[in-house]
């Protein structure tokens, strides 16, 4: 294994920010052991299953590099908040490196932590070493998580104390422009009865910048807690997106989870939701819309742990130009979880001639007394649906946009939150084109 690896992410770059971070200890040897797990390591290869479907024999490590110094890039506000939304707090995060942090003090003075989680790591650190010494996805998972847990500079902290139930969104934001690498570990703890919304946007400094986003998001709502989360990911269309997404639910908790992933030139995300005590629930709608050349990849696992919990998972694509989406799915029962109620659908509209979906759900049931069902479909526009919208005044492509945002609209209707459901929409009807 060359362990010369150019730009930012060469041994002596990698020693050289070890020793400059004021970190302790451990989580210096912790970072020491990814790192040699990234050196022994390979990037993944499509002889197994869940790479057969995505290439990434032309991604090259590199091209990029953590700027961590230098003028910050001006950074427009993000596409959740446009229309204005009133916020508990708020982070950025531009090119690796967090550039602001505000948290109204009066959640500050009630024990939320939300912010840097190298900085809140000096002051909370018996609280937040176990998050950091057991990552939900190990590094030795695969060389990007290896890379992550050795490199992380951007990292991201939500944390809502016992109880504590905070009515405003808190906003995340990560940009990317100028080919930078942002290599980031963000955590979300909620715990025992505690309520929070938690918004993530990930943005292009402009629609086409090249960039390497190579990130970790791990959940944990503890019993009787209730998150809901938006990831939009929004990458200009030069950057490529790794990400391990996973969340741990816990007894008569609630998480309500949306994506929507849009840019990027090739994405590849594992998103697990794991359901670990009695009566934990979860639903996760996705929305997945792409163009050009762009390929995006989603493997979900709902990993069914415990008696008596509930799982919903719905992914809608739709696809033009020369994409192409990937989406894999799995609902794992354990043989203890009995009572187990889990779905998953993805449903793909093909709006091209040359795009692709695969689509391939699946069932892994040990248990006996359950109830899991799933399915996924793949279909063009109806022209006669065209034609009837023609007939009522629309032009061609103000027809397909109305079919295109009809198709989302069971998702849409699932978001609680007013603004994320009409920025989404709006998003997704800018960038339908008339084909033929």
């Amino acid at each position: 294994m060359d362990v010369t690896i150019q730009s930012g992410f060469s041994a002596a770059a990698f020693e050289a920010a070890l020793a400059a971070a004021q970190e302790p200890g451990w989580l210096r040897d912790s970072r020491r052991a990814a790192w040699r797990s990234f050196l022994d390591l390979a990037w993944p290869a499509r002889d197994g299953e869940e790479w057969s479907r995505t290439d990434i024999r032309t991604f090259k490590l590199d091209q990029f590099a953590p700027l961590l110094d230098g003028p910050v890039p001006s950074v427009e506000p993000a596409g959740l908040l446009r229309a204005g939304v009133d916020l508990a707090g708020r982070l950025t995060a531009v090119n690796g490196r967090i550039t602001a942090v505000e948290l109204e003090p009066a959640w500050q003075q009630r024990g939320v932590l939300f912010g840097n989680l190298s900085e809140l790591l000096s002051d909370h650190e018996a609280l937040l070493r176990p998050y950091l010494d057991q990552p939900l996805v190990p590094p030795s998972y695969d060389r990007f998580s290896a890379l992550r847990a050795a490199c992380w500079t951007a990292g991201q902290l939500v944390y809502v104390p016992r109880g504590v139930v905070v009515d405003q969104p808190l906003h995340l934001l990560s940009v990317i422009g100028d080919g930078a690498a942002d290599v980031s570990q963000t955590l979300v703890v909620l715990e025992e009865g505690a309520e929070a919304t938690v918004l993530c946007e990930m943005e292009g400094i402009t629609g086409t910048d090249a960039g390497l986003h190579c990130g970790a998001l791990d959940i944990i709502v503890r019993p009787g807690a209730h998150l809901r989360i938006v990831n939009l990911q929004n990458w200009g269309q030069g950057t490529w997106h790794f990400a391990h997404q996973k969340a741990v639910v816990q007894r008569d908790a609630s998480l309500q989870w949306t994506i929507a992933a849009m840019g990027s030139r090739l994405s590849k995300v594992n998103q697990h939701v794991e359901l670990a005590g009695i009566g934990a629930s979860s639903q996760v709608n996705g929305v997945l819309f792409t163009e050009g050349k762009q390929h995006i990849a989603y493997h979900t696992l709902q990993h069914h742990r415990a008696p008596s919990c509930r799982s919903d998972f719905l992914y809608k694509g739709a696809l033009q130009d020369k994409s192409r989406i990937v989406w894999r799915g799995m609902i794992k029962v354990d043989p203890k979880a009995q009572q187990t109620d889990g779905y998953q659908r993805n449903d793909n509209l093909l709006l091209g001639a040359q795009v692709r979906a695969d689509s391939i759900p699946g069932l892994e049931i040990e248990a006996d007394d359950v109830r899991c069902t799933h399915g996924s479909t793949s279909g063009r526009v109806d022209d006669e649906l065209v034609f009837y919208a023609r007939c009522r005044g629309f032009t061609r492509k103000e027809a397909i946009q109305t079919i295109v945002t009809g198709f989302f609209q069971q998702i849409f209707d699932r978001i609680t939150i007013e603004s994320v459901r009409d920025a989404l929409a709006l998003a997704i009807a800018r960038r339908v084109r008339e084909y033929a």
